[in-house]
């Protein structure tokens, strides 16, 4: 029989791992379940081969990119990452950032959907480093389209990430060269407490995911399992 210390460990216990995900806001739930949008949309309409998501170490999505200005610009967006696990399931997701600046003739608004591959452990490692600068720190390249396409070009098959984007607005296409891809830290203490996003990401401490979570890592691992080993 459990003693009443016992009990009240227990409870506090429970306690700390349901705030952990309790305390998140508005907007970042709302970012959860625009990135599950925007990812399954991408995979129904078959943009991107199915072997992306067998060989990539890491996903991030983000969904309404927004570039704007005029003469000087920039561009922002807010979104997730999940990573592989040691058995190949996708880990809890953790937020993040991107952003960029831009000068020159430039009018108008637009919003760009964005889904980023981490093709390797070095790449996923520096974007948990918290700040990485797209085309410095990490290459970047354009992704293969469709759903048995393969990276063709040497800047695709060497690239540490790939790329895949849908604009809509006045501008056509995302130069991501220069851009910032940061660990939203705040957001992440809001959805795991005070858990390293190294841990979270890497599964190498236990993580209790909001619905909106796992919604998540169920649309990345939704077509992998069943089409393992297609190209």
């Amino acid at each position: 029989m459990r003693t009443p210390t016992a009990l009240i460990v227990g409870t506090a216990a429970l306690l700390t791992t349901t705030l952990a995900f309790g305390a998140m806001s508005n907007s970042d739930i709302k970012h959860l379940n625009k990135a599950t949008a925007v990812l399954s949309e991408f995979r129904n309409a078959s943009d991107i081969p199915e072997s992306m998501f067998t060989k990539a170490q890491c996903v991030v999505v983000i969904p309404d990119l927004k570039k704007a200005g005029f003469i000087v610009g920039g561009e922002a967006g807010e979104g997730v990452m999940s990573c592989k696990q040691s058995n190949d399931t996708w880990g809890a997701p953790i937020f993040m950032n991107l952003t960029k600046g831009s000068v020159g003739f430039q009018a108008g608004v637009s919003s760009t959907d964005l889904v980023l591959f981490v093709m390797n452990k070095e790449g996923a490692l520096k974007i948990l480093n918290n700040k990485v600068t797209l085309g410095t720190d990490a290459s970047i390249a354009a992704g293969p389209i469709g759903r048995s396409a393969t990276a063709a070009t040497d800047g695709a098959m060497n690239a540490q990430m790939l790329s895949y984007s849908r604009s809509k607005g006045l501008f056509a296409g995302v130069d991501l060269s220069g851009g910032g891809l940061t660990v939203d830290n705040s957001a992440n203490q809001r959805a795991y407490g005070g858990l390293s996003v190294r841990a979270i990401a890497l599964g190498t401490k236990p993580v209790v995911m909001s619905a909106e979570a796992r919604a998540f890592t169920e649309a990345l691992g939704r077509d992998t399992r069943a089409t393992s080993g297609v190209n």
